[in-house]
């Protein structure tokens, strides 16, 4: 299962009004920390399909929803429920650490 392509256009619809949690992967194709962890987000697709929704956003194609929740450092993974932030994961981080804030927000 690959990650779902989210963009300006489509944030609201698939994160903001999304029935389950969404990790939002905020990247760029330059950011070598992205590229790192690209592998981890799109086994937690798999992993979590049906309990989550996984999703990934060129910050560099779509400026307006990366300003709108303050991204100033990539990559940088966001947790929504209920259209709401409930938790960050900044950087390029062990598979551990996505596992305990997943489950934590499920």
């Amino acid at each position: 299962m690959k990650p779902l392509e989210i963009t300006d256009n489509n944030f609201s619809t698939e994160v903001l009004q999304s029935d389950k949690p969404v990790l939002v992967d905020f990247w760029a194709t330059w950011c070598g920390p992205c590229r790192m962890i690209a592998p981890i987000v799109e086994e937690l697709a798999t992993e979590y399909d049906g309990k989550y929704k996984i999703g990934k956003m060129d910050v560099d194609n779509n400026p307006q929803t990366a300003t709108q929740f303050g991204i100033r450092s990539i990559p940088t993974l966001l947790i929504f429920k209920g259209g709401k932030v409930v938790d960050t994961i900044i950087g390029a981080v062990p598979k551990g650490q996505f596992i305990q804030k997943l489950n934590a927000n499920l």
